[in-house]
């Protein structure tokens, strides 16, 4: 378990940073309990890498579900908000970049199971089509189609994001 650690660690954590907008030592941590807990499901299909990442989003995806952090973004106050927007700008940054996240996320997990699971295939373990494609058993073509209409779904759904 240390070499996978070893091997994985800035990986995983460039994940976290990406998909919540911060370094989340829990989330790590978690990632790492289930990779040894699920180690004996891995089927050697495709590149471990690509496994542990799907999984590090996955825990990410629970981590917005989850009861702590509801609770969390529930327990700033406004007198907290305002003092730490006047403290720093980049404070109000972050935690737009954790909302636009949170919104994307929930927009991908919204999409029919096909589009979505080349979305996170694609975008998020950065799988190309051939990849996907043998992953997943439809032709290369169809990948292709279900990432166009997965992108023209999204862009819809997201389009007040742009604005912003």
């Amino acid at each position: 378990m240390k070499q996978i650690i070893a091997e994985n660690q800035s990986r995983v954590k460039a994940i976290i940073r990406k998909l919540t907008g911060s370094y989340n030592e829990d989330i790590e941590q978690e990632v790492y309990i289930k990779t040894w807990r699920n180690l004996e499901n891995y089927k050697e299909e495709g590149k471990f890498t690509q496994w542990i990442s799907a999984l590090t989003a996955n825990v990410c995806r629970d981590y917005f579900k989850s009861k702590q952090y509801k609770i969390g973004v529930n327990q700033l106050n406004d007198e907290d908000i305002l003092q730490e927007v006047a403290s720093s700008q980049s404070q109000e940054e972050i935690l737009d970049a954790k909302q636009r996240q949170k919104i994307i996320l929930k927009a991908v997990d919204a999409l029919p199971r096909k589009l979505r699971q080349v979305v996170i295939l694609f975008e998020f373990e950065e799988m190309t089509y051939e990849q996907i494609s043998k992953k997943i058993g439809v032709p290369e073509g169809t990948i292709k189609s279900r990432l166009f209409n997965a992108r023209k779904i999204l862009a819809e759904k997201l389009k007040k994001l742009k604005g912003e």
